[in-house]
């Protein structure tokens, strides 16, 4: 399994706003792009994160240059953050 991690630096005002364009944005990535497995939010005191979970490096990457992503959701999420996202790749072991 590879894990997708975006980490999003977004006002705690504006974090609804951010889960629901997670919501919006879930089901059609696990419908519609190649090799995705899970998506995850995750809250935390500083930040937001979004796990994606994929079965190769490759297609994790390639879901980066989807209009899906560059488009909707990060369109959607551009005017809710503070600070450029953090955007990291892993493997399982």
């Amino acid at each position: 399994m590879v894990y997708l991690e975006i980490t999003l630096k977004i006002a705690p005002a504006n974090r609804p706003a951010a889960a629901g364009v997670y919501q919006r944005y879930k089901e059609p990535f696990l419908k519609t792009i190649a090799g995705a497995k899970s998506k995850e939010l995750l809250v935390r005191d500083d930040d937001v994160q979004v796990l994606h979970g994929f079965d190769t490096a490759e297609q994790a990457n390639d879901y980066l240059k989807t209009d899906l992503f560059t488009a909707d959701v990060v369109g959607a999420l551009r005017p809710l953050l503070d600070a450029a996202p953090d955007v990291r790749i892993y493997m399982a072991a």
